[in-house]
């Protein structure tokens, strides 16, 4: 006995561990998708992820999703007491998953979000939001685990790893948090009302944080089995991952060719759409991924990436700015995982038996998404309005307009004074600044002081004297300006 529960410890702590990784993911794939100008300011929001999710879950967020209650909610184990060390694995496998809900809204949000604002919100969505909706779908003591009885036939809510509870409720938040916000600064034309594209800074790194993210997604649904010692948990877990890998196949293939079309895309073979179209799949998958075959699982990625372009369309209709396109993967995706699994999964699906049992399955599966949907929207709605309102939601015209990683951190992601080097023109990024103020004041007189302008030509003119002096004698020595300079 004691050796099952250490093979279960270490099963959840590993798990874990890679679901935390996809923290990384999510900081990638947003700092590529935003402007040079917010890289810093998206980094050090996921990475507050990690430890405003530590702290809230850890107080308040655990107790009330998983602690002795009623069928609402927990009451009881407030800052892990009462809890024993054995289930101190379970609290972190928990809190990972807590914290990626948390980080989906980080992105529809992105280049305006007020600092103080995502601090709020970030610690409201893992302490109570996201909490609550884990207690009814995943405690023994929820009322939509709980179900009903009709005669014989049991009914309990089914979403194995969370597509209507971490992802759709995430992809609501989100939604209602860009929509209170509003659209960044001309992203919308004012004139015709149409969408102005506004390209992240880096597809390189988008592109690293999505493949983290697909290998978290790996750990993320194939853990949600939370053992590993039984009879039967090995298959559970590798049909778990083998359905994922197949889910975002089918979305990952529908979203390239969708938009290959020039009715429906841009006739292009894009790695961005197809990135999200990927991810959604594997959403979409994430509720039924223990109980479906390996073309059920293909189909509902394929959906999933639908989904995913629908959802793109109406955003954008709604003129609703999402940079991240946050809700279309997560809220596409997870709407339809969750109705998707009283569809195709092989122990009550519709599809599969077409009975009494599966019929009462699909309208408990859409009783549970309309709940999850109605309780994020309402408390995200209350959340964000009251921010807005108290003018803590978003940044200045000003900082929105030249970018938060200075102002607000004081650390820009690129600073222009570390490019450049010392051997030649091309290079010479301080030679360059000299001769550029030169160009466009001709007729200053550098021998003469006193204008704030000939000062700053003086002062780059000694920098770049003694710097070329440095470099040519090898020396790391200040020297004098009109040193006579030695040739190699």
């Amino acid at each position: 006995m004691l050796r099952v529960l250490e093979l279960l410890i270490n099963f959840l702590l590993i798990m874990g561990m890679i679901i935390f990784l996809m923290q990384g993911g999510f900081a990638f794939l947003e700092a590529g998708s935003v402007r040079s100008k917010n890289t810093t300011n998206i980094l050090i929001k996921n990475l507050l992820d990690a430890f405003i999710s530590g702290i809230s879950y850890w107080m308040v967020g655990y107790a009330f999703g998983f602690g002795d209650g009623n069928a609402f909610i927990g009451y009881s184990g407030f800052a892990l007491s009462g809890v024993e060390g054995s289930s101190y694995a379970y609290w972190f496998f928990q809190y990972v998953f807590a914290a990626t809900a948390a980080t989906i809204v980080s992105g529809a949000v992105a280049e305006r979000c007020d600092f103080v604002a995502y601090l709020v919100y970030s610690s409201c969505i893992t302490g109570f939001i996201y909490p609550v909706l884990t207690h009814w779908a995943w405690s023994s003591d929820g009322w939509l685990l709980v179900g009903f009885t009709d005669g014989p036939i049991e009914i309990t809510y089914s979403d194995f790893a969370g597509s209507g509870i971490v992802h759709c409720a995430g992809g609501v938040a989100a939604f209602v948090a860009a929509a209170v916000m509003g659209p960044r600064i001309g992203r919308f034309d004012k004139e015709t009302g149409n969408p102005v594209d506004i390209k992240g800074h880096s597809v390189p790194f988008a592109a690293l944080g999505g493949f983290i993210l697909l290998f978290g997604f790996l750990a993320f649904n194939g853990s949600s089995q939370g053992a590993i010692s039984s009879a039967g948990d090995g298959v559970a877990v590798a049909t778990a991952v083998k359905n994922t890998v197949l889910g975002g196949t089918g979305g990952a293939f529908l979203t390239l060719t969708l938009n290959r079309l020039k009715w429906i895309g841009d006739s292009t073979w894009s790695f961005l759409t197809t990135l999200n179209g990927c991810l959604a799949g594997m959403v979409a998958v994430c509720a039924s991924c223990n109980q479906i075959t390996t073309y059920g699982a293909f189909i509902i990625g394929i959906i999933g990436g639908v989904m995913y372009m629908i959802t793109t369309w109406t955003v954008l209709k709604l003129k609703v700015d999402d940079p991240l396109d946050a809700t279309a993967v997560h809220f596409g995706g997870g709407v339809w995982g969750v109705i998707a699994c009283a569809l195709f999964s092989t122990e009550f699906g519709v599809l599969y038996h077409w009975d009494k049992r599966s019929a009462l399955q699909l309208a408990w599966q859409l009783a549970g998404l309309s709940a999850i949907i109605t309780w994020t929207a309402t408390l995200s709605f209350i959340m964000f309005y009251t921010l807005k309102k108290v003018r803590l939601l978003r940044v200045s015209f000003e900082f929105e307009m030249k970018g938060l990683d200075i102002p607000k951190h004081g650390e820009p992601a690129y600073p222009a004074e570390s490019y450049g080097h010392g051997w030649g023109e091309t290079g010479d990024a301080l030679g360059f600044m000299v001769e550029n103020l030169r160009h466009k004041s001709p007729t200053i007189n550098t021998k003469t002081s006193g204008s704030p302008e000939v000062d700053s030509l003086n002062k780059l003119n000694s920098s770049v004297s003694t710097i070329n002096t440095m470099v040519q004698n090898g020396s790391t020595e200040t020297v004098p300006e009109k040193q006579e300079q030695t040739k190699f």
